[in-house]
């Protein structure tokens, strides 16, 4: 294989890989706990936090919602990884990319 087909094939693969980013990006992932539910962006941008209005919640209780919010966050922030180490897979394993 000749150094410009190479490259251009090294210009193609860039391309993928950044298209695919910015699609992770873009995707919305929701985490849930049993009293919130948080959303956010590929890029770990929170957008939304909901709190289940149904429960009735006390000065006792928002240490408890605290909690669940945390546990929401983390839930969220956890598919975005795994969409994330999903989708940039088939590009390898390149060390610091993302």
């Amino acid at each position: 294989m000749n150094m410009q087909a190479m490259l251009k094939q090294a210009q193609n693969l860039q391309r993928d890989m950044m298209k695919a980013k910015e699609e992770i990006d873009k995707t919305e992932f929701t985490g849930e706990s049993s009293l919130v539910k948080i959303t956010m962006l590929g890029t770990k941008e929170v957008t939304k936090v909901e709190i289940n209005k149904d429960e009735s919640l006390d000065a006792d209780d928002i240490e408890v919602l605290e909690d669940m919010i945390l546990v929401a966050v983390n839930d969220a922030s956890k598919k975005v990884d795994e969409t994330t180490e999903k989708k940039m897979s088939k590009f390898g394993n390149i060390p610091g990319l993302f």
